[in-house]
């Protein structure tokens, strides 16, 4: 007997849900029942992959489409100007955020940053349709994810504006965001009750934070790596444009090893956060040994170190603030992810290792 799509959807997912709570990510039970429920491939009728350097499109009508839809990886589904804008996360990831909000039943969650409408459904799913609230910045977006909610079944409120700013109908019992964010928006404070959850990308981490009612919300990074887009304004991509090489930068000698930045994934999470909203390439010899790396940003700031020798020109000197920053990570055993936290207040917005005694650092917008 042939299989229905349907059909073999729902095996693939079976079959995705034994190797994540194998893997560890997905340990409860009721997230299990809700990602069998939830058929990812409806909100990824086309996406594009990555081969060979290039972005290729793969739609219904391909023979792997479907099979693909149910890897463990991340799938780009809006181009803008030949830069994913939108994508669907790989379930694994989601799985761990959604497992950080530690939902339960009843409680309502606000989400910043519908993509496809699937994190959405699978919330939906958990906690019914009537305790979701979900926004995302780009309106054709929103209605996309919108008509495909309520063709699986789904009905959560589904809002286009900027998240940032929150929305009507707080405090919500939780919070989460699926786009990268380099501090926690201030309005957020305000969304979320006392002793509520806001779990937020920060940086290439997630953060996992405990809302007081005395001003000062803390908590812990996540284990995991995260590398979602970062949050944008309508109809833009979120990305810095490289500037070119600067004309007057500022020339000086390095005796950091390239392989202690570029090659320490880490590191590069603590770069993440000391030098927010960067870029950062970087460029192998033959034998793989990193030969250069160059690192700028929006705001015109940029660097690049090559032959020992750093050049930067911009408001802020990257590459000072890489050496820095990697002085205090060698001292401290070259930390993972779960040993920062962070504190947020509406005045001040600080990343610390181990306590919020210990070193620290201001994240600037």
């Amino acid at each position: 007997m042939t299989l229905t799509t349907e059909d073999q959807a729902r095996q693939l997912r079976i079959l995705l849900a034994d190797r994540l709570e194998a893997t560890g990510h997905l340990p409860d039970p009721e997230w299990r029942r809700a990602f069998e429920a939830v058929p990812r491939h409806a909100f990824v009728p086309k996406f594009w992959t990555l081969v060979d350097g290039h972005m290729r499109q793969i739609t219904a009508g391909d023979p792997e489409w479907l099979e693909t839809a149910y890897q463990d990886s991340a799938l780009a589904t809006q181009l803008t100007d030949g830069v994913a804008t939108s994508s669907s996360t790989a379930p694994s990831l989601m799985l761990d955020m959604l497992h950080a909000l530690d939902v339960a039943d009843g409680m309502r969650v606000l989400e910043i940053a519908t993509g496809t409408g699937y994190n959405a459904a699978l919330l939906a799913e958990r906690l019914g349709s009537g305790n979701v609230v979900t926004v995302e910045v780009d309106p054709d977006l929103a209605w996309l994810a919108e008509v495909r909610l309520h063709t699986c079944g789904y009905a959560p409120t589904v809002l286009a504006g900027d998240g940032r700013a929150g929305q009507a109908g707080a405090p919500f019992d939780r919070l989460i965001a699926t786009c990268g964010f380099s501090r926690v928006p201030r309005a957020w404070l305000g969304q979320v009750r006392p002793g509520g959850v806001i779990v937020c990308p920060v940086g290439w981490g997630i953060v996992r934070l405990i809302v007081s009612g005395d001003g000062a919300t803390e908590g812990r990074f996540l284990p995991t790596g995260s590398y979602f887009m970062a949050v944008r304004d309508a109809g833009a991509t979120g990305t810095a444009t490289h500037p070119g090489r600067p004309n007057g930068a500022e020339q000086r000698l390095v005796t950091l090893d390239l392989g202690a930045v570029a090659g320490d994934e880490r590191f590069r999470f603590l770069i993440s956060l000391v030098a927010p909203n960067i870029s950062l390439s970087t460029e192998r010899d033959e034998t793989g040994v990193f030969t250069a790396v160059e690192l700028w940003a929006a705001d015109g700031s940029w660097a690049r170190v090559e032959h020992g020798t750093a050049w930067q020109a911009g408001p802020r000197r990257l590459w000072d603030v890489v050496e820095t920053a990697h002085e205090v990570y060698e001292q401290h055993g070259r930390p993972g992810r779960e040993r920062f936290g962070m504190t947020v207040t509406p005045d001040i917005q600080e990343v610390w290792l181990d306590s919020p005694d210990g070193p620290c650092w201001v994240l600037s917008s």
